[in-house]
């Protein structure tokens, strides 16, 4: 099982309604209801009754609900418990500010695409027939200041919610190619010519004696 599924099911286990539950993640209905039946198909158990009127818990799923409620609060405590760990110990705060700047990286952008998306079989496309294909409007990223831009694509908050989003066909995205690395096996992310070429930089302040930054600077400048 995966963390994954075991958020789905206690989601709906605590709502009893798939559609509460689905607007709860943020994912589409039918997705989330696939999803717990491949887990039931994998468990070779029902852990959800389902008519048309309610969703009932079985005793296997009574169970399961105890159990994921358990490993979701365990695996909650081990990631908060590893962050105070590495809290205590010298950190570097990396952040654009005026200073003293090295270039570590200039790439091209690609559009990740589902692999069904009329565009995902092309070597590479144009900003305009990304903006022309049929699908939904480009994902909305929150500002820095965490407020999110009007417009009429789905607005969201990181690469995970983001790729599944593209996955269920109701986002779109054109992103630095690095940030299209590993992507899930049903994405694919084409090169997008005539899109703009994305500078990283490392920045640090010139009068800056941290060995930590030193140590960082040196090995970026080397990788």
């Amino acid at each position: 099982m995966e963390m994954r599924e075991l958020r789905y099911f206690v989601a709906v286990a605590e709502e009893l309604h798939f559609g509460r539950a689905a607007e709860q993640l943020g994912i589409a209905q039918p997705a989330l209801s696939r999803a717990l039946a491949g887990l039931e198909r994998r468990l070779g158990v029902v852990l959800l009754e389902r008519s048309s009127r309610r969703v009932r818990l079985t005793d296997a799923g009574a169970v399961l609900l105890t159990e994921a409620r358990a490993i979701l609060a365990a695996a909650e405590a081990a990631e908060r418990r590893t962050r105070e760990a590495a809290e205590r110990r010298p950190r570097i705060a990396l952040a654009v500010k005026a200073g003293t700047a090295g270039e570590l990286l200039a790439e091209g952008q690609v559009a990740v695409l589902p692999g069904d998306h009329p565009l995902a079989g092309r070597t590479a496309v144009s900003q305009a027939e990304v903006t022309a294909a049929p699908g939904p409007p480009p994902a909305r990223w929150p500002a820095p200041d965490g407020s999110c831009p009007e417009g009429p694509g789905v607005a969201v908050r990181n690469l995970t919610q983001l790729f599944q989003l593209i996955a269920l066909g109701r986002a779109t995205v054109v992103l630095p190619a690095s940030a299209a690395v590993d992507l899930r096996r049903d994405l694919v992310a084409v090169p997008v010519t005539d899109a703009p070429p994305v500078t990283t930089v490392l920045a640090w302040l010139p009068e800056s004696r941290s060995r930590p930054v030193a140590d960082l600077v040196r090995v970026a400048a080397t990788a």
